[in-house]
């Protein structure tokens, strides 16, 4: 008989397969959603563009230009997918699939709703960091291999960005993790719920009889149940900017310094890949931020004497109705935080480089730190 250790049980190959089932269920769900999402995303941010700055915008194609977009994927689809002749054609090729996929991939281990877990992974705020964080390697390879000097440019300053920002993102995530005790996304989710069987970390109001894990609604939200939680909030949205190369923080692309950045060589199908991951990424850190600081998929409605809102609008933990309240929740939730992502950009002018290194060193670093150091003698000495 073989002495070699059986380091992997039965149960832990079904818990395997369990995780890697529940991850593609989600991910076959995310996919069409994304399509759908991006092309409403791009319409939407195109009239709120018009309207702060005083114009209509997308007005001839379909009512009120609500097929531009469809008609702009349908032209880039068509258009020819041209490679540079003094361009690396291999990585060239690969460089959006690693962008995409990187993003795409970070997507798995969120919690949609009570019963949907997505990879149920007790780390999955590491994995999720981690594999998102890959996009630069995407975005690296697409500049350098364009051989394009514009789009060189874009990716130094992508690669110092994104390096710089990961940095305070990662610290305010941490200051939540501190507070639930946890770096699963879904126990995260059930502490700022009325799921939640106990109130250790809940801040109860016995003066008005309020006892937040029982009322639900939005008192159960990190963000209200530990109101310090709001300035990492504020850290993590700026820094989820910079990860997104929305403006303020759009130097990789900075079409009027750069052209268009890393992607400057890109066009057709590859470009609509790039695009596509922008968005998708925008509503990955819109989502992260609402399971981490927003109450995740429970619902913001209380339970008010009688009249039980939050049980109303939440449903029976595992029931169909349960899976689509939190679906609801959380998508409503993370969509406007994709609408503020777009008001910000069209509402503040471009940082220069150097300005943007400075927020980054100067202040978001020390304040996320500042933070981290806070909350872990908050833990230590009152928990």
């Amino acid at each position: 008989m073989s002495t070699f250790p059986l380091f992997v049980s039965h149960r832990n190959i079904y818990d395997l397969s369990s995780v890697f089932h529940r991850g593609l269920t989600t991910l076959l769900f995310i996919l069409p959603f994304l399509l759908i999402y991006t092309i409403m995303a791009i319409y939407a941010e195109r009239k709120i563009s018009a309207f702060i700055q005083d114009r209509l915008g997308p007005m001839e194609v379909g009512t009120y230009g609500l097929a531009q977009t469809v008609a702009d994927l349908l032209k880039l689809i068509q258009k020819e997918d041209i490679i540079p002749a003094k361009a690396d054609k291999i990585l060239f090729k690969i460089a959006p699939v690693i962008i995409f996929t990187s993003v795409f991939a970070g997507f798995v281990v969120l919690p949609l709703a009570p019963g949907w877990t997505g990879a149920a992974m007790t780390s999955g705020i590491f994995f999720l960091l981690a594999i998102v964080s890959l996009d630069v390697i995407g975005i690296v390879v697409a500049g350098w291999s364009s051989n394009n000097k514009y789009s060189v440019l874009g990716t130094m300053r992508s690669a110092a960005q994104i390096v710089s920002y990961e940095i305070p993102l990662g610290l305010s995530v941490l200051t939540v993790c501190i507070v639930c005790g946890t770096i699963d996304l879904q126990q995260i989710s059930i502490q700022q719920s009325i799921l939640s069987p106990e109130s250790k970390y809940l801040f109860d109001i016995p003066a008005l009889g309020i006892t937040t894990n029982v009322v639900g609604g939005f008192l159960n939200w990190n963000i209200v149940r530990m109101p310090l939680l709001f300035f990492s909030w504020v850290v993590f949205f700026i820094a989820s900017l910079a990860e997104s190369n929305r403006a303020p923080f759009d130097l990789p692309e900075a079409e009027s310094e750069l052209v268009a950045g890393f992607h400057t060589e890109y066009s057709g199908f590859r470009w609509a890949v790039i695009m596509l991951a922008e968005y998708a990424m925008m509503l990955l850190v819109s989502i992260l931020g609402a399971v981490l600081f927003f109450g995740s998929w429970s619902s913001p409605l209380p339970n008010i004497g009688p009249i039980q809102l939050a049980n109303w609008t939440t449903g029976e933990a595992g029931t169909f109705a349960s899976t689509l309240w939190g679906v609801f929740w959380l998508l409503s939730k993370s969509l406007f935080f994709v609408a503020v992502q777009m008001w910000v950009r069209w509402t503040y002018p471009r940082l220069r480089v150097d300005q943007l290194m400075n927020l980054s060193w100067k202040y978001l670093t020390p304040a996320a730190l500042g933070l981290v150091i806070l909350f872990a003698f908050w833990k230590i000495l009152f928990i």
